[in-house]
């Protein structure tokens, strides 16, 4: 049977296809903006047919009708990554949140979590039969391969992306079409504190460096501060907008990279249609599985790997929370301490937390002498390196606590710095100065 055929006897319209889901059956969904939110939908609207699925997801964008109140009676989640749509059905209790390194997700599969169904967003079957996972490959090129049952959402619209994103329809237990434009995050505004903070951190950037960066104002700021830098590298976990700018303007090439020059080594993207455009069909831009690309035995390979990732506090011990606040869960540990690690390996690698000083619109520290009550330690004090802030930036690698303590209360907002000294001096029975 040729692929062609294989292709048109497994569509079928969304109604039908979620019929290949049973009650009980753990259902993992492509990532980020490629998540399949048709097929989601559809299986919400017969929500009423099913008991106890559970739906895996990391980073979740787009409509929010499956974190309905009522909706976990038939479908509960199970998060790896928290964001906007889905924090406050794990605070509601109406979904479960599993902490991991994202490197880790693909083999989770296997044992720990295995999966009965998946389903994703693809690109049309191109003239070998072949679809392209398109902007996430990510954890979702293992839950093709590791489900027992795969549903596609055929999107027209999904950038046609290099690298190892391709499945053939044999896969694949079913098909459906649906056109739709992909999942698009707005650009950010890039204020003066993120401004200053970017250039604080292109101080630490040298010419030929290999970077990691996340999504936001802080790396697009940092991303703003480089144009004067020459041979840049990308081996991250993602990439935006920021990064086009760049390879277009010549500053990215990766050809002074270590491991895999030339190319961009990316596991997943997020941004407006410029970039998923960028990407399309771009040998440039290689998408690789998590395991490969946050792996720190692989990311650290790339020498002068500089890894900038944001947080939500940091203590006097170089504790750093990233994902709650107190104990309220809002996001997730995803690749921050993967790239911790892979830059503390890297030969000339930098690990950069970035933040700014204050929050609640500069009523609250960022930087205090201890962590809120129940606040997860994302990055521990043993991996920390640097903090930065738009005050400057205090590398606590080497430090002693009481050193560490200081550093951090120098690049702290001037209002708190007070408040700051005096707990330093209780906290360490001695003077400041």
């Amino acid at each position: 049977m040729s692929w062609k055929e294989i292709y048109n006897t497994r569509k079928k319209p969304a109604a039908e296809a979620i019929k290949l889901i049973k009650s009980g059956d753990r259902v993992a969904l492509g990532h980020a903006a490629g998540v399949p939110m048709y097929l989601l939908n559809t299986l919400v609207d017969h929500k009423e047919n099913y008991e106890n699925i559970e739906l895996v997801q990391l980073v979740p964008l787009g409509d929010d009708k499956y974190m309905q109140p009522g909706v976990e009676k038939h479908i509960r989640l199970n998060a790896m990554f928290l964001g906007g749509i889905t924090k406050n059905a794990v605070k509601e209790n109406r979904g479960d949140f599993t902490p991991c390194f994202l490197h880790e997700v693909p083999s989770m599969f296997d044992e720990l979590i295995p999966l009965d169904v998946t389903m994703v967003q693809v690109s049309p079957p191109d003239k070998h039969g072949y679809v392209s996972l398109g902007i996430s490959v990510d954890y979702t090129k293992a839950a093709v391969e590791k489900a027992s049952v795969v549903i596609a959402e055929v999107n027209d619209q999904m950038p046609r992306t290099m690298g190892e994103g391709f499945i053939h329809v044999s896969k694949i237990d079913c098909f459906v079409e649906h056109s739709s434009p992909i999942h698009e995050i707005p650009l950010p505004h890039i204020g003066e504190v993120e401004k200053a903070i970017g250039q604080n951190c292109a101080s630490l950037i040298k010419d030929g460096d290999t970077l990691q960066l996340g999504i936001g104002a802080i790396p697009d700021a940092v991303l703003k501060s480089l144009s004067d830098k020459k041979d840049l590298g990308i081996h991250s976990e993602m990439i935006s907008d920021g990064a086009v700018d760049l390879m277009e303007a010549g500053v990215i090439t990766n050809k002074r990279k270590s491991l895999n020059p030339g190319k961009c080594i990316v596991a997943f993207l997020m941004g407006t249609k410029r970039l998923y455009d960028y990407a399309d069909e771009n040998p440039n831009i290689v998408m690789m599985p998590a395991d490969y690309v946050n792996h720190p035995l692989i990311a650290s390979q790339n020498d002068n790997l500089i890894a900038i990732n944001a947080c939500v506090q940091v203590d006097f011990m170089g504790q750093v929370c990233s994902e709650s606040i107190g104990p309220v869960q809002i996001s997730g540990v995803g690749g921050q301490v993967d790239f911790v690690r892979s830059a503390t390996m890297s030969k000339g690698g930098k690990a950069i937390i970035a933040m700014p000083s204050t929050a609640a619109k500069g009523k609250v520290s960022r930087i205090v002498p201890l962590l809120d009550e129940g606040a997860a330690v994302t990055t521990g004090r043993t991996d920390v390196d640097y903090i930065v802030t738009e005050y400057g930036i205090a590398r606590l690698k080497g430090k002693t606590l009481k050193n560490r303590a200081k550093a951090l209360i120098s690049i702290a907002h001037p209002d708190f710095r007070p408040g700051l000294i005096a707990a330093f001096e209780e906290k360490y029975n001695c003077s400041y100065q």
